[in-house]
């Protein structure tokens, strides 16, 4: 018993349940899918921008370490020369001033990664969260 569509009714208001129960299965597969997709983009865009940081902390580590090792000998030259002489001196003063700072620097890294928001693919729980409050309006 259909009755005609007028001015202000949907275009399935005439479909029965079975066809509407069938079209409600595949929009949900399809919404699912994509979110599947959005979720995926977005990981892999996150991935690549992390990659590219993290080789140029590499490059950056390495030039960083030969101008350490060089004003390590530095410093401990000048200590040398300043405590007469006594090598393994200035050796171990340059050492545990080095692990002090390396203390500090070991605290304060440890409060920033506790401080960092996970690697979540924030936009498409977002999208989820709308989703699930337009699901529900349709009850």
């Amino acid at each position: 018993m259909a009755v005609s569509s007028g001015p202000g009714r949907p275009p399935d208001a005439d479909s029965s349940l079975p066809e509407l129960l069938k079209q409600l299965s595949e929009e949900t597969q399809t919404l699912v899918r994509l979110e599947i997709a959005l979720a995926k983009a977005e990981m892999t865009e996150k991935g690549k921008q992390a990659g590219k940081g993290a080789g140029l902390f590499g490059a950056a580590g390495l030039l960083g370490l030969g101008a350490f090792g060089a004003l390590t000998a530095c410093l401990i030259a000048l200590l040398a020369t300043v405590l007469g002489d006594h090598v393994w001196l200035a050796a171990l003063i340059v050492t545990l001033v080095y692990a002090a700072i390396a203390a500090v620097l070991a605290k304060r890294g440890q409060k920033e990664i506790k401080q960092a928001a996970p690697a979540a693919p924030e936009q498409t729980i977002e999208t989820l969260k709308e989703d699930a409050q337009w699901a529900k309006t349709l009850k």
